[in-house]
């Protein structure tokens, strides 16, 4: 196999690795009384409702393509044409991760959301 194809298919293990590894961020709740009261089926569809309402009101602030390409262009920013294909395979996978954080607006909504529904939210995870 030539040496610019085994690059290549490096890089494109790494960024389906990369990817593969990206998860979407999520509220952890405290196992106060509303909690065990209520179970876990009905926390997580209080979740669901509470996102869905805060997407009505505020853009949960996920990066969005032009932004992907930016981190893509600054990672791939370099010298050899291994080493700027592995930086740019960085900044992809870099700009996948940040896309599935929530920004810390959307994040308040949610949790506020949730606690007036009686959950305390320990934090995003």
């Amino acid at each position: 196999m030539p040496q610019l194809a085994r690059v290549a298919a490096g890089i494109l293990a790494a960024a389906a690795l990369g990817a593969g590894c990206a998860h979407y961020q999520s509220p952890v709740r405290y196992p106060n009384a509303k909690l065990k009261e209520s179970g876990r089926a009905q926390a997580d569809a209080g979740i669901a409702a509470c996102r869905s309402l805060a997407s009505d009101y505020i853009s949960p602030g996920t990066a969005t393509a032009k932004e992907i390409g930016q981190d893509t262009d600054v990672g791939g920013l370099g010298g050899a044409a291994i080493g700027a294909a592995t930086g740019a395979t960085a900044g992809v996978v870099h700009g996948t991760a940040k896309s599935v954080e929530p920004s810390p607006i959307y994040k308040g909504f949610v949790d506020r959301c949730l606690e007036e529904r009686g959950y305390q939210v320990l934090g995003w995870q």
